[in-house]
C-alpha cells in the first residue's frame, strides 16, 4: 500500500466519522425530516453502519435546502453541514466500488484522465481512418449512404463500440453489486416490483431535488428549479440521442439503409432532439455549479463533476455538427472528433460522475422498500 492510497483511506474514515456524527445530530434534531428522502431514511436507524452512511449519502440530491434550514450550521460551533460532508461521502464511494480496482486511482485525477484519454481517442481515430484510407479522405465532401463507412469499415467501427459497451455493462454491474452488497441490502429487494416503480417515478421526475418543494439552493439563498430541469433536459437528451443510435442500428441490420440519414428520418429526429437537450442540459448544469454556495461543494472533486459535463457537452456538439456539415469537406475530421469524443465518454462511465446516478436510483429502490415497510407494519 503506498502512501496515496494510506492518506486516501484516512480522509474516507474522516469523513465517515463526519457523515456519523451529523446523522446523529440530525436525528437528535429532526427539523428537516420533510425536505427530502434522507432525513425519513436516517429516521429509521438509531446507529449508522457505513454501509447505512454510504446509502444516505446516494440517496442525498443535493439540493442544499438542509443548510439554510439548520440551526446548526456554520458558523455554529456543531458545524452541521450536512450536504458537503454527503456530497464528500458520495464521491468516496464512486472511487470505493470501482471495477476493476486497479482503475478506481481514475477518480483521484479524473478532469486529467478524462482529458487525456478523450485526446488520445480522437487521435487513434483519426490516424485510423487514415490508415484505413488516405490523408485526402479526411476532406472529401461525401454525404451519400455509406459515406461513414467509407471512412471505417462498419464491423471495425461496430466492433470497437459494442467492446467498450460490454466493458462499460460488467464495470457498472461490479460496481453496483458492490454497493448493494455493502450497505446491506438482500437482492430479493430488486426483484420487487413496487419498489422498482417507485424508484424510477422517483428517479424520473427527480421528486427529492426541490428542496421540500421549493428548489435547490443558490449563492443569493434564493431557491430556484434551475437545477432541476437542466437535470431532466441531460437525462432525457442523452435517452433520446441513445434511441437515435439503437434506430439507426435497427435501420442497419433490419432495414438494410446505412447511414448518414436524411435530416427527417426518425434517427436523425430523434439525435437532434436528444442533442440539443445534451448542449442545453450541461451548459445550465454547469452554470449552475458556478453559482453555487462554497459550503455546499466538494472542491477537491470540482474537476471530476466538470469533466463529465464537457464530456457530454461535447459529445452533444460534435455530433450535431457532424449532422449539420456531414456532406461538408469537413465530414471526415468531425466524425474522427465525435467517434473520439464517445468513446472516451463511454471508457470513463464506470469512474466518473455517471455513477451517480445509478447508486441514486439503487438507494431509491431502498428507500421505497423501507418506507412500504414502515407504512405497512412488515
Amino acid at each position: 500500500m503506498n502512501i496515496h492510497t494510506t492518506i486516501d483511506i484516512l480522509d474516507m474514515s474522516k469523513t465517515v466519522a463526519e457523515a456519523e456524527r451529523l446523522m446523529t445530530v440530525c436525528n437528535s434534531c429532526r427539523y428537516c425530516e420533510g425536505l427530502c428522502a434522507v432525513f425519513p431514511a436516517m429516521e429509521m436507524r438509531r446507529a449508522f453502519s457505513e454501509g447505512d452512511l454510504n446509502y444516505l449519502a446516494n440517496l442525498c440530491h443535493g439540493c442544499g435546502a438542509c443548510l439554510p434550514d439548520c440551526q446548526f450550521s456554520p458558523p455554529h460551533e456543531f458545524n452541521v453541514n450536512v450536504p458537503q460532508t454527503l456530497a464528500r461521502l458520495r464521491g468516496d464511494t464512486y472511487q470505493a466500488y470501482a471495477w476493476p480496482r486497479a482503475l478506481s486511482g481514475l477518480f483521484e485525477r479524473n478532469g486529467l484522465a478524462i482529458a487525456s484519454i478523450a485526446a488520445l481517442s480522437v487521435f487513434l481515430f483519426i490516424a485510423g481512418f487514415v490508415a484505413w484510407n488516405d490523408k485526402a479522405s479526411l476532406f472529401r465532401a461525401d454525404g451519400g449512404a455509406g459515406a461513414f463507412y467509407r471512412l471505417m469499415p462498419h464491423n471495425a467501427m461496430a466492433g470497437l463500440f459494442i467492446a467498450v459497451t460490454l466493458y462499460v455493462v460488467v464495470a457498472v454491474i461490479m460496481s453496483c453489486r458492490a454497493f448493494w452488497k455493502d450497505i446491506g441490502e438482500p437482492a430479493a429487494t430488486l426483484r420487487q416490483p413496487v419498489s422498482l416503480w417507485q424508484a424510477i417515478r422517483d428517479a424520473g421526475t427527480l421528486r427529492y431535488l426541490d428542496g421540500g418543494g421549493v428548489g435547490c439552493v443558490n449563492d443569493d439563498d434564493m431557491p430556484t428549479d434551475r437545477r432541476r430541469l437542466y437535470h431532466h433536459m441531460t437525462f432525457y437528451g442523452f435517452l433520446l440521442c441513445f434511441a437515435a443510435t439503437s434506430t439507426a442500428t435497427l435501420y442497419h441490420y433490419l432495414l438494410g439503409i446505412e447511414a448518414p440519414y436524411p435530416w427527417y428520418d426518425l434517427p436523425v429526429l430523434l439525435g437532434t432532439a436528444g442533442g440539443i437537450g445534451l448542449v442545453i442540459g450541461p451548459c445550465g448544469l454547469l452554470l449552475a455549479k458556478l453559482r453555487r454556495d462554497p459550503l455546499l461543494l466538494d472542491r477537491p472533486r470540482w474537476g471530476m463533476d466538470v469533466a463529465f459535463i464537457v464530456m457530454l457537452f461535447l459529445t452533444s456538439l460534435t455530433g450535431l455538427l457532424l449532422m449539420i456539415f456531414r456532406a461538408s469537406p469537413a465530414m471526415g475530421l468531425l466524425l474522427a472528433l465525435h467517434l473520439g469524443v464517445v468513446f472516451s465518454l463511454f471508457f470513463t462511465m464506470p469512474y466518473g460522475k455517471f455513477m451517480h446516478g445509478i447508486y441514486r436510483f439503487l438507494a431509491l429502490v431502498r428507500y421505497a422498500k423501507e418506507r412500504r415497510e414502515l407504512e405497512t407494519g412488515h
